[in-house]
Order: structure tokens, then C-alpha cells, then sequence
């Protein structure tokens, strides 16, 4: 076995620019493997904004900060290279958290590690429809949000790879679905290829007059972003309604708190339900989850686009492009 190129965490990052600034390339000579660890030779990487919370230095977000000197962690997809877990065995393609490393090492327990489905034509879908951003997104559509047949739903983000899955999602249990997304490409996007009814492009347009026009206000909301966003769409949410929050994208970027929203009094005024939720709190129920979004995917009623780069060194750039909102769909690197 060959040395294992690995990126290192080795400062605070400011801002979603510069990552190069604050992680390293590094290659060291593969280790033994101690009982019950697994090592993985990773084919693909995938590029989660979530992950930027693990290189701030806040303890109160939901994961605890990296230590400056780790290798920075992440979902991986590969095969089973060496195993000290019969679960496990060598040769099985397996999905789970490990580094952002050619060889992955990773006690399956805490990796949330499991073996996938290779009948599946594109392996790239479990990262996708497959995947742990559809589990997040059937959870928030379908539970947090509970929406219903002939609502409407609203996603934040809605071009990338969690927001689109979970605009299909609700189109897909009957929703009218209205995308926010930032640029005319991730519009059209929304409309011409996954269906949505309404598109509203943040950057250009008046989110808050947009959603004003949608009669009888919005039911359910998916919010991937917090900040601006979601001060919009409080005071166009119907009564009762209910918002999922998974993310906050806006503020990932800072070392202090977010600020609450401007709004607020609209959760009490429109007797709004506000509710947080994040993948580990549901890890073990995947497998409740694949029937239906396997049968979606066979009929083509869930897709992916995947935003794919090549090579390990060019982990960054792709991450890059990922916080910045220039992709559509999901960011992955293939190693």
C-alpha cells in the first residue's frame, strides 16, 4: 500500500474563501489497523456545508470542533480495503464518515458505516437519492415539516443538493413546492427539471413580495440557510405552519452565534412551529427510509445532479465552490 494522501485541519478558516490557509495536504505511511477499525479506499468524497462547523473553534453548535492537527472529517463512499470487522468484509462497497483521505480508517460504530447497495447503476446516488441528504430531506419534509397533499412547501437552498431532493420530496407527496435559490441557471434548474412550481431568485428578486402573492401563505417550510431567508419567509407562513430548520448555512462561516431572526414575533403571531433536526438523531432508521426513495429513484421521480471533481488536491476548490453557492445539486470529489 502506497502513502495516503490526507487533508489536515491546522487553522481556523475565515470565511468559505482561502481553505488552503487553514488545511494542509499531508501523506503518511498507513498504520495498522486496531480491533474493529475498518480502512476504506475511498472513490468518492462528498462536500457537506455541515462540515464547516467542525472547523470552527464554537463549542455550542451541534458537533465539537475539530482539534487543529486532525484529519478533517467527512462523508466517504469506497470499498472495504483491510478489516478487523467480520460486518465489514474486504471488498464490500460502504459508506460512512471518515477523512477527507485516499484511505479512510474509520470504527464503524461511530461512523454511522454501512454496506450499500451495488445493484444500483450509478453508486454515485448514495451519495444522492440514496443518500444521507435524502434521509435528511424525507425527515423534514415528511415528519419535521409534515406537510400535506395540495400545500404549500417551501425549501431555502433549493439547488443544491438537500434543497432539491427535498423540493422533489414534497412534489412527490403532493406539495406545491416554491424553490429560493440564488441566479436564473438554479431557477430554471428548479422548474425545468425538478418540477417546482414557483422559483425565486434571491439575488435578484424581493423574496419576501414573491412569497406575499402566494394565497393562503406557506404551510410548511424547509429552511437550509437561516439568516435573511428565513426572516422573509416567517411573515408569509400560514397560520399554524411549520419549519423545519437543518441547516444555517449563513452563518456556518462565523465564530460567534447567529443573531435570532428579525422576524420572531412571527412564530408567536402566526402560531408557527419551529423545529430543529439532524442527521445522527436518525441514522438508524435509513433503512426505514430506502423502499421509497429507491422506488422514486427507479421511476424517475427523485434525481441527482452531481457537481464532480477529480483528484484529492482539488478537494478544496470543490468545497470552495460548494459554500459559495456556485454549484447545482451535490459537490463530490472522486478520488
Amino acid at each position: 500500500m502506497t502513502g495516503n494522501r490526507y487533508w489536515r485541519l491546522d487553522r481556523h478558516p475565515e470565511g468559505n474563501t482561502h481553505f488552503d490557509r487553514a488545511l494542509t495536504l499531508c501523506v503518511e505511511e498507513p498504520v495498522a489497523l486496531q480491533p474493529g477499525e475498518v480502512r476504506i479506499a475511498v472513490d468518492w468524497l462528498s462536500m457537506d456545508a455541515g462540515t464547516r462547523m467542525w472547523m470552527s473553534p464554537r463549542t455550542d453548535g451541534y458537533q465539537p470542533p475539530l482539534p487543529l492537527g486532525s484529519k478533517m472529517v467527512g462523508l466517504v463512499l469506497g470499498r472495504v480495503s483491510e478489516s478487523s470487522d467480520p460486518a465489514f468484509p474486504v471488498g464490500a462497497m460502504v459508506r460512512g464518515f471518515g477523512q477527507w483521505a485516499e484511505q479512510a480508517v474509520v470504527v464503524p460504530a461511530l461512523a454511522g458505516l454501512e454496506v450499500v447497495d451495488e445493484a444500483v447503476s450509478d453508486p454515485r446516488q448514495h451519495f444522492g437519492a440514496l443518500g444521507m441528504n435524502s434521509w435528511t430531506a424525507y425527515v423534514g419534509v415528511k415528519e419535521v415539516a409534515a406537510v400535506k397533499a395540495g400545500e404549500w412547501l417551501a425549501v431555502s437552498a433549493a439547488a443544491g443538493a438537500t434543497g432539491s431532493l427535498a423540493c422533489q420530496i414534497g412534489r412527490n407527496l403532493g406539495a406545491r413546492v416554491v424553490g429560493i435559490a440564488g441566479g436564473p441557471d438554479k431557477c430554471r434548474f428548479l422548474t425545468e427539471e425538478i418540477g417546482v412550481d414557483i422559483a425565486i431568485d434571491y439575488r435578484n428578486e424581493d423574496v419576501e413580495a414573491r412569497l406575499a402573492t402566494i394565497e393562503g401563505g406557506i404551510s410548511a417550510f424547509f429552511d437550509n440557510v437561516g439568516g435573511p431567508i428565513l426572516d422573509a419567509v416567517l411573515p408569509n407562513m400560514a397560520h399554524y405552519g411549520r419549519v423545519a430548520i437543518c441547516g444555517m448555512v449563513a452563518g456556518y462561516d462565523a465564530d460567534a452565534p447567529m443573531p435570532g431572526p428579525a422576524r420572531f414575533d412571527q412564530i408567536l403571531m402566526r402560531r408557527l412551529r419551529v423545529e430543529g433536526f439532524f442527521i445522527p438523531d436518525f441514522l438508524e432508521r435509513g433503512a426505514k427510509f430506502m423502499p421509497r426513495l429507491r422506488e422514486w429513484l427507479d421511476a424517475g421521480k427523485l434525481t441527482m445532479r452531481f457537481d464532480e471533481t477529480k483528484g484529492i488536491g482539488n478537494v478544496l476548490a470543490a468545497y470552495e465552490r460548494m459554500l459559495t453557492g456556485r454549484n447545482i445539486g451535490k459537490v463530490i470529489v472522486r478520488l
